[in-house]
């Protein structure tokens, strides 16, 4: 094994200053998404915050997941790149890790449950991967991907359970705490598998601003692992956003345990009217998932916090089917 190969082999610790290097190595490769502000949806808040909306819905791919994949593709060898990569997702990852994969010339496999929206099939499918199906259920997740593993050799690089992943996620706020026009006194991200949060709160160490996470109501393991002090295996998730119906990972819950302030559980209902204000007032194209974050900010749960000063929103993305009704015409 070579130095360079040695190097890749050995995970970074899950850190601020990995986060800090692992932009440097992929900025090139990632959109630095823009920031959005609202004049009108801070007026409307009861202590009139700044918001300042990372759209990661602009990334590449449509959401923040390329960031960890492309971090992710960085630490392998050239000898783990040349038998290619795989992984399970039924959506963003998948879409994600393809069009990383297909920029590098890396082949690329994804277990996708049968039941995937046909958007997000199509989407890995133009990115050039080869998408094998499974039921949608974790034991045959896992056995179509052994199963491609053992016939091509690939490397799994997880969804959001691991370290790479994790510190990829952070450079959103990173971004983000360099764009805002004045430090943000708190930052609100998402949580499903854990690994946009737990990769925010380390990027946030040492800043003096203070980390929530937003969690649908019919998904909300992470909120109650939190509050029974011991991370939760499962999720019976009931939720329109789809991307959040994720157990939190064995990785990522300790982080979220011990680095982030508060989870706060929002509605299905509260989760659709902020999407629909962020389509009407920030002209953006955003999925239930992706609105989770500003659902919480609007939340009683959020506003009884009592925070004082600009706030940090993090939009996870913008991937939904436009051939349905979107969910306030239903």
């Amino acid at each position: 094994m070579s130095a360079s190969d040695r190097a890749h082999a050995s995970p970074l610790p899950l850190t601020r200053a990995s986060i800090l290097s692992a932009h440097d190595t992929i900025a090139h490769q990632i959109h630095r998404t823009p920031i959005f502000t609202s004049s009108s949806l801070s007026a409307a808040l009861p202590r009139k915050n700044a918001l300042f909306f990372k759209a990661e819905n602009l990334q590449k791919g449509g959401a923040f997941k390329f960031r960890g994949a492309s971090f992710s593709l960085s630490r392998l060898s050239a000898d783990e790149l040349a038998k290619g990569v795989c992984t399970h997702s039924s959506g963003n990852h998948a879409g994600a890790l393809a069009l990383a994969a297909k920029e590098r010339g890396v082949k690329c496999y994804v277990v996708m449950p049968n039941n995937s929206a046909q958007p997000k099939i199509d989407a890995v499918r133009s990115y050039g991967a080869s998408v094998t199906f499974c039921e949608p259920n974790a034991p045959a997740r896992a056995a179509a991907l052994a199963k491609v593993q053992a016939e091509t050799g690939a490397v799994f690089v997880p969804p959001y359970d691991a370290v790479n992943t994790i510190i990829g996620q952070g450079t959103a706020l990173l971004e983000l705490m360099e764009q805002a026009p004045e430090p943000l006194a708190a930052v609100v991200a998402p949580v499903g598998g854990g690994g946009l949060l737990a990769g925010t709160a380390l990027a946030a160490e040492g800043t003096g601003v203070r980390v929530f996470g937003a969690e649908p109501a019919g998904a909300d393991d992470c909120a109650q692992g939190l509050k029974e002090g011991k991370r939760r295996e499962d999720v019976q998730a009931n939720t329109i956003a789809d991307g959040l119906r994720t157990p939190v990972g064995v990785l990522n819950f300790p982080i979220i345990q011990e680095k982030v302030e508060k989870v706060i559980t929002v509605t299905d209902e509260e989760i659709v009217d902020a999407m629909r204000l962020m389509w009407e007032r920030l002209k953006l194209v955003v999925e239930p998932s992706g609105a989770a974050a500003f659902a919480a900010v609007r939340s009683a749960q959020f506003q009884e916090l009592g925070i004082e000063g600009p706030i940090g929103i993090i939009i996870s993305g913008g991937n939904i089917d436009l051939s349905k009704p979107l969910p306030w015409q239903n």
